[in-house]
C-alpha cells in the first residue's frame, strides 16, 4: 500500500466517524502499524496546511478526530447552531472545573466541595457531554463517578487533561486582608 492511500484511508476513517477515534482502532482499521499511525496523521495534517484547508486531525488524549480550524468555528456556527448559544452558567463552570480537576469524581464529592446541591448542572454537563459516566465506586450505594470527555478538551482546545492550567497555590490567593478599604 502506498503512503498517500495510507493517508486517505486513515482520513477516511477519520472524517466517517465523526468522533474521537482511539489510536489503535484507527490503526487497525487503516491496516497499519500504531507506530507508523502517528506520522502518516501527521503528514495528513501537513497536506491540510500546505492546500489551506479548513480542516485539520485533533490529538485528544489516546485517540484522534478530524475538525475544523478554529479561525472557521463563527461560520459553522451561523450556519449550523440554533439562534440561542447556549453557555455555561457559573454553578456549570464551577462543577466542570471540579470535575476535570479531581476525575473520577462522585456527585456527592462535587457537592461537598460546591456546599449546594449539583444533581441538575450534572445533569445538564452530561446532556451537552462535556462529562460522560466513568464507572462506578465499589463502596455501598456504588456511587457513579464522572469524568470529562474528548468533547470537552476539543471545546476548551486541550490536548489533554494534562494540559489544563495548574491550580493557583494557597500563598497566590488573594484574602480579604490583601484588598484595601475604599477612601471616603
Amino acid at each position: 500500500m502506498q503512503l498517500d492511500e495510507k493517508i486517505s484511508i486513515i482520513e477516511a476513517i477519520l472524517f466517517a466517524s465523526g468522533e474521537p477515534i482511539e489510536f489503535e482502532r484507527l490503526a487497525l482499521g487503516a491496516g497499519v502499524e500504531v507506530s507508523d499511525m502517528h506520522k502518516l496523521v501527521s503528514l495528513l495534517n501537513s497536506n491540510y496546511s500546505e492546500r489551506g484547508s479548513a480542516l485539520e486531525v485533533l490529538k485528544l488524549e489516546n485517540s484522534y478526530q478530524l475538525a475544523t480550524k478554529e479561525p472557521f468555528a463563527p461560520y459553522i456556527r451561523a450556519a449550523l447552531e440554533p439562534k440561542r448559544t447556549a453557555t455555561l452558567s457559573p454553578a456549570a463552570m464551577e462543577t466542570l472545573t471540579i470535575i476535570a480537576y479531581n476525575q473520577p469524581v462522585t456527585r456527592s464529592f462535587v457537592e461537598d466541595v460546591r456546599g449546594v446541591d449539583s444533581s441538575g448542572v450534572i445533569s445538564n454537563l452530561l446532556e451537552k457531554e462535556l462529562i460522560e459516566e466513568a464507572g462506578r465506586l465499589d463502596v455501598p450505594g456504588r456511587p457513579v463517578t464522572f469524568c470529562t470527555t474528548a468533547n470537552f478538551l476539543r471545546c476548551f482546545g486541550l490536548a489533554s487533561i494534562a494540559d489544563l492550567p495548574p491550580l493557583p497555590s494557597d500563598n497566590s490567593q488573594m484574602t480579604f486582608d490583601d484588598v484595601s478599604k475604599p477612601e471616603d
